[in-house]
């Protein structure tokens, strides 16, 4: 625990990634602070509005009627310069002109890194972890994963639907550029005969034309191929294993839409309850923290221990997947 201090203001910011949920953070963010008598300053464009000063009081008022709109009403950017250890002074500064005692971050690990290079800085900051890929390795829930599957799980029932009508081979690409749980959740929940990711995929193409062609000779008239972002090229795939199967295949890219719409229940709770929980300890005088589901419990580490840590990639869900 660090030395309890006094605030005059927070501040709060989305960075990187825009996730569904994120609008709800920021609300219990603002509302737990008024609660304590504190005043919030809402920082828009995540790190490059901070330089930017594009900073203003938020009031009770501003959060009304967000928890249930996808995106941030904040806005977010990258700011690639915020690396740079002359920028971070000068974030500091500028959040000392405007009475910002600490600051909510709400984003993945480079916003965090962002996060640690305030707090070395003078400036206390709590991280959540907010992004659609489930990538944040002390946690096991991120703001807009559940959202952005269920998205996609119903977007590819849909295409299910047509596509096993002309009893065609589908590829679906989900996001996910480093990490493959939105294509895993997805390649279970729909029922796909096959799941490319990026922590598994082998590149060996000829194995997914054998599977098609097996399948099709017992009788099954559709395939379904899930493929992660960080795989890619689907429609060239999609061409490919058309022309070694003679099976009309067909690639439909999800893209951006699984980022969008209005979050779930569980991201609106879980998203509310760490952006409290994040107000709380920040006012408690904690600074380079992270706030993290673990074991069925709300929590935070150190950044640079989160930071630190290696995801395990569940195996034996993957296992699984390829029996079911």
């Amino acid at each position: 625990m660090e030395e309890k201090k006094e605030f005059n203001a927070i501040g709060v910011l989305t960075s990187g990634g825009d996730a569904p949920g994120m609008n709800a953070a920021i609300r219990a963010v603002v509302r737990e602070a008024l609660a304590n008598k504190v005043k919030v300053k809402g920082i828009m464009r995540g790190y490059k509005g901070l330089l930017n000063e594009e900073i203003f009081e938020m009031k009770s008022v501003d959060v009304a009627n967000i928890i249930q709109r996808g995106g941030t009403i904040l806005g977010t950017a990258r700011c690639l310069e915020f690396k740079e250890l002359e920028v971070q002074k000068h974030a500091a500064e500028i959040c000392r002109k405007h009475g910002i005692d600490g600051i909510v971050v709400i984003g993945g690990d480079g916003s965090y890194r962002g996060a640690q290079a305030l707090a070395r800085q003078g400036i206390n900051t709590i991280g959540i972890p907010g992004t659609i890929d489930l990538d944040i390795t002390c946690t096991e829930y991120t703001i807009g994963f559940d959202t952005a599957v269920n998205t996609a799980m119903d977007a590819i029932d849909k295409v299910k639907d047509t596509s096993s009508s002309h009893e065609r081979c589908s590829i679906i690409e989900v996001m996910g550029r480093h990490a493959g749980y939105i294509a895993l959740w997805c390649g279970i929940a729909n029922g796909a005969e096959d799941i490319l990711i990026p922590e598994k995929y082998d590149y060996n193409e000829q194995k997914i034309v054998d599977h098609i062609i097996m399948n099709r000779r017992t009788g099954k008239k559709h395939h379904l191929i899930i493929n992660a972002e960080g795989i890619g090229h689907s429609t060239s795939m999609a061409k490919r294993i058309e022309a070694a199967t003679g099976i009309e295949t067909r690639a439909t890219i999800l893209g951006y839409m699984q980022r969008g719409g209005a979050p779930t229940c569980k991201d609106r709770y879980y998203a509310s309850i760490m952006g409290a929980y994040a107000t709380d300890i920040l006012l408690q005088g904690k600074t380079n923290r992270v706030v993290c589901y673990r074991d069925g419990k709300f929590v935070d580490l150190d950044i640079e221990e989160a930071l630190a840590m290696t995801k395990e990639f569940p195996e034996y869900e993957y296992k699984i997947s390829l029996n079911l």
